[in-house]
């Protein structure tokens, strides 16, 4: 058991509901602190029915820390993060800074948790779109040996946070009463319409998000010749990613067979009866933990080919969730030692 731990980034939204998680799966521990911005320093959270300050985050904060959870931006967790590990605190980081360091495994506990073996005191949970992506691919991969794979997301507006989910609400709101509306997340009105760009260029045209989706899957399956083509869209959905997937196994896998894979996998659940107009929808999958795959298909233009539709709550599954999950099988690990 880590005695002490923290949440750092304790008062955002994938903050919240870490904090949230500790409660539900009674994480064990003996005390925790939360950590914020200079701005919140002080104000309290409720924790198990009690009030607890908020302390800034310094160095100093992680003095007496066994264990960190963190979502925070990028920059804010390049510069903690060594302040943790020189305190020998171990971080679990929701940031994309460390996600490619080589150092740092890159973790779905439940696609590559042997990989937490190999810590140095930081542990990285991947991008939301990736996330359920892999959890989707592994028993498909275990079973046939995945080679390629063509993905289009469909990325809900908390993606871009709270400020994109009150761009949505009140962009759709001034578009109903005919008003004007001037967003901030979002480059282009997103209220009944869909953005094909997240993320900013790179490679070949291909955007950030697309790239962390290649580059961040191929780690962590431990297999660079994986090929992965990405399309990362927004669309007017405030919460849950959903993604159509079509991959391209070595060895042949049918519907029938891949629906017992997905069924057969913890942190799955299957909807697929497209008869009867069942099928995984964001609404349906809010503020759940699994990945939820349906419209199960063989692919028409390939024989070793499978399609399928892949919805996840990209602030638990896709972030808070993956990242408490991590920290259990860190106590799971140090228990056994």
């Amino acid at each position: 058991m880590f005695e002490n731990i923290a949440v750092v980034g304790a008062t955002g939204a994938v903050g919240t509901i870490i904090r949230e998680l500790l409660v539900q799966r009674a994480f064990p521990h003996q005390r925790i602190k939360f950590l914020a911005s200079p701005r919140s320093a002080g104000k309290t959270l409720t924790f198990h029915g009690r009030e607890i300050a908020i302390e800034a985050l310094r160095p100093e904060a992680f003095d007496d820390v066994d264990l960190a959870i963190a979502s925070t931006p990028d920059e804010v967790a390049a510069q903690f993060v060594p302040w943790a590990l020189q305190r020998g605190c171990i971080v679990v980081d929701e940031s994309g800074h460390w996600r490619m360091k080589p150092h740092v495994p890159l973790v779905v506990p439940e696609v590559n948790a042997e990989a937490l073996r190999s810590h140095e005191g930081i542990i990285a949970s991947p991008n939301c779109s990736t996330t359920q992506m892999v959890l989707a691919m592994k028993p498909l991969h275990d079973e046939g040996r995945i080679r390629r794979v063509v993905v289009s997301t469909y990325q809900s507006a908390s993606g871009a946070g709270v400020a994109g989910q009150r761009d949505l609400e009140l962009g759709t709101r001034a578009a109903l009463d005919g008003q004007p509306y001037q967003y901030t997340a979002f480059a282009h009105p997103l209220a009944f319409g869909v953005i094909p760009q997240i993320g900013s260029p790179k490679h070949e045209g291909y955007t950030s998000e697309e790239m962390k989706m290649v580059v961040e899957t191929q780690k962590i399956f431990n297999d660079p010749s994986l090929q992965i083509c990405p399309t990362c869209v927004r669309v007017a959905v405030d919460n849950c990613h959903c993604e159509s997937i079509l991959v391209e196994t070595e060895k042949r896998i049918t519907v029938e067979r891949a629906r017992e894979l997905f069924a057969a996998t913890p942190g799955i659940q299957v909807i697929d009866d497209v008869a009867a107009g069942k099928y995984p929808l964001p609404r349906d999958c809010d503020k759940k933990d699994d990945v939820f795959i349906g419209r199960i298909r063989k692919d028409l233009s390939s024989p070793h080919g499978l399609t399928f539709w892949c919805v996840s709550d990209n602030l638990r599954k896709g972030a808070a969730t993956n990242a408490v999950q991590i920290a259990e099988r860190l106590v799971e690990i140090q228990a056994a030692v």
